[in-house]
């Protein structure tokens, strides 16, 4: 397939966005002279109705923007201070390659980290020629597990990841809960099928600490406590199994571990569960009789409730809920999750076996940059992420950033927080320059994104400069793809024949079921028997306490108040960061704030042992008392004091997946 040829002056060319969102939204891109003059929605991807968010909107911002990375550099001055001179292509490849030589030689090629996150990235720019070259070179291996970790885990091991109820079938529903989500910044396209459903009756239901644009909306709205969303989902299921409204049948057919659930909900009254969770228990109540009551009844769990020590066993309660409460089998009933593995592709360019080398978590980086480890890192390439602000302990990641015997490569396409790090400084395209795949988790939708653009400046796609690596470090091979185009035809030559001749023809593949599996009638668990585990041993091995355990809040005296970062509407993590925004603020309750004399719009500082953080307060009712909140994705320079909320979150692990803990940091708020 040849690489379209370049846009008329002025036209249009459709795409598809890979950006970290469930949705998957076709483009339509307007260019005028080979340059993007506005960017709208598409219509290849139905369920996305041909709209599609600010963030996408604005993105020719980024693309044309002064902080876009023109061309390769080499740092000419302190860590962290920006300061670079230019360089050629060979010359920082060849540094790059000199040093990884160094290294490896020197202290073992464990010592060399590569450092990314693949959520807004398709199978081009995540896990192909880069996984290639540190296999091949036998580096240390990354454990993504900063987002999705818990909610993973517990998916994969109730479900083995069954195919999800997508957006097309909510209308159904004539009861949803909206779980630890906010779909009007996150999976916006999701916000019409839910009017939709409550317009045919459907009873919606949200729990989450932040009163969100959905829960406004709402029929019933549960304030939870950070960390507590675990113990009321057990009250609900204590209710479905001492009530009489467990479905046994389904349970004794088609699951594994539903007495060690119902032993372990048992303990969960609506009382006890309120005092814990800061909800009224009459609520909960009204929520669990009205689930246990009503068919058809969807639970959409989001990813919110896994960022605490309890996130797990949270996710595991509440996808849990269909099978107790005897929910599947019909259409707009059981749970969403992610669609991911939907589509069941491989990645069979991956020929070289994963090298039994350590494995390092990324939410460990702090330490593992300031010496707490066997085997020091002395060499980082940082690549589709920004972990100056994105890495819980800020504080100790950019300690360990600042070493001047680490040497960095930062591979990016502006100039994050991370990239004033880095010793070597490469431009990359984004993915109106490039190939890559569209592969949504919300709806099943599966599309080829075309380069619509020339590649700015110098910038280059990620296999053409992990290829170039490779022959570097003598590690290519013949059978390589050559560059970005050569990659995109072997990853269609490598997947199922219809689904790659299909996007070969029309740029999107046909989804499985059309697009609308009906739980428990066309698909059913991947788990190796084919059943529910309700409560699988490994799951409940891994759990510090066992499966379903709630472990008590981290909050102190000093620092009573559980500090939020939630999505917002103006970056997808910390992309787009770099785009002019208003200023970031502190959202606290009129409770907490009468109690520290803080008034709407003062300058507060945010603090605990770790850290403080400077910036305005609103004084809101939205969110709820003993709860701050504050956006993810904050870059460093929208704040007074230089740091993000990230500063104050401790590198402590959930229950299940390893993931960050970003909702246990514990702090306190004072006037100035």
């Amino acid at each position: 397939m040849p690489r379209p040829a370049i846009a008329p002056p002025e036209s249009t060319v459709n795409t598809a966005c890979p950006l970290d969102c469930p949705d998957g939204c076709s483009l339509t891109v307007h260019l005028r002279g080979g340059r993007i003059t506005r960017i709208d929605g598409g219509t290849d991807n139905p369920v996305t109705h041909g709209y599609i968010c600010a963030k996408v909107r604005r993105f020719a911002d980024r693309i044309y923007g002064d902080d876009r990375v023109l061309h390769p550099a080499i740092r000419n001055g302190a860590k962290g201070r920006g300061r670079f001179r230019r360089a050629t292509w060979e010359e920082a490849l060849d540094l790059i390659a000199r040093r990884f030589r160094e290294t490896a030689d020197a202290h073992g090629a464990e010592a060399i980290l590569p450092f990314c996150y693949g959520g807004s990235n398709g199978m081009l720019t995540q896990d192909f020629m880069d996984a290639v070259l540190f296999r091949r070179l036998g580096t240390s291996r990354l454990l993504r597990s900063v987002c999705a970790a818990p909610t993973g885990a517990a998916n994969m091991g109730l479900y083995g990841k069954m195919a999800s109820v997508v957006y097309q079938d909510y209308p159904d529903a004539r009861l949803i809960l909206v779980w630890g989500v906010n779909p009007g910044v996150s999976g916006i396209h999701l916000m019409p099928y839910l009017k939709d459903a409550r317009d045919r009756g459907a009873t919606i239901v949200v729990i989450d600490p932040r009163a969100t644009s959905i829960a406004r909306q709402a029929d019933l709205y549960l304030p939870v406590r950070p960390g507590t969303d675990v113990v009321v989902a057990l009250a609900i299921h204590r209710h479905l199994f001492e009530g009489g409204f467990a479905d046994q049948a389904f349970l004794d057919a088609h699951t594994t571990g539903a007495s060690a659930l119902r032993e372990r909900a048992q303990p969960w009254t609506f009382e006890r569960a309120a005092a814990v969770s800061g909800v009224d228990a009459d609520l909960i109540r009204r929520v669990a009789d009205l689930y246990a009551r009503t068919s058809p009844a969807l639970v959409k769990c989001g990813w919110g409730l896994e960022r605490n020590r309890n996130g797990g066993s949270a996710a595991a309660a509440v996808l849990a809920l269909p099978a107790v409460g005897g929910k599947f089998g019909v259409r707009g009933g059981g749970y969403t999750m992610s669609n991911s593995a939907s589509w069941q592709l491989t990645r069979p360019w991956l020929k070289d076996q994963e090298p039994a080398t350590r494995v390092v978590n990324m939410n460990h980086l702090g330490r593992v940059l300031t010496g707490e480890t066997d085997t020091p890192v002395r060499a980082l390439f940082v690549y589709n992420c920004n972990p100056a602000v994105t890495m819980p302990d800020q504080a100790r990641v950019l300690a360990g950033l600042e070493r001047e015997d680490l040497f960095t490569v930062v591979f990016d396409q502006v100039l994050t927080d991370t990239a004033l790090y880095a010793d070597v400084l490469l431009p990359a395209t984004t993915f109106f320059e490039h190939y890559d795949y569209s592969k949504a988790y919300g709806p099943m939708s599966l599309q080829l994104g075309r380069p619509v653009i020339e590649p700015v400046g110098e910038s280059r796609s990620n296999n053409d400069v992990f290829a170039e690596l490779l022959r570097r470090l003598d590690l290519a091979r013949d059978d390589d793809p050559a560059d970005d185009l050569d990659a995109m035809l072997a990853s269609l030559a490598g997947m199922p024949e219809q689904i790659g001749n299909e996007l070969r023809e029309t740029w999107r593949a046909t989804p499985p079921y059309d697009g609308r599996p009906i739980q428990f009638v066309d698909v059913f668990p991947l788990t190796g028997d084919g059943k529910v585990h309700l409560c699988p041993s490994h799951l409940d091995e891994e759990a510090p306490e066992g499966l379903y355990a709630f472990r008590a809040e981290p909050g102190t005296a000093d620092y009573p108040l559980a500090l939020i970062s939630p999505a917002s509407d103006r970056t997808i993590s910390s992309t787009l960061g770099e785009l002019s925004r208003p200023a970031i603020v502190l959202e606290i309750n009129p409770q907490d704030a009468l109690a520290r004399n803080i008034e709407d719009g003062d300058e507060v500082t945010v603090f605990n042992s770790q850290g403080e953080v400077k910036l305005k307060a609103r004084v809101t009712a939205l969110v709820r008392p003993g709860t701050v909140s504050t956006p993810k994705g904050v870059w460093r320079r929208h704040t007074s004091s230089g740091w993000t909320s990230n500063v104050l979150v401790p590198d402590s692990l959930s229950d299940l997946g390893a993931g960050a803990c970003f909702n246990d940091a514990r702090v306190n708020v004072k006037k100035g």
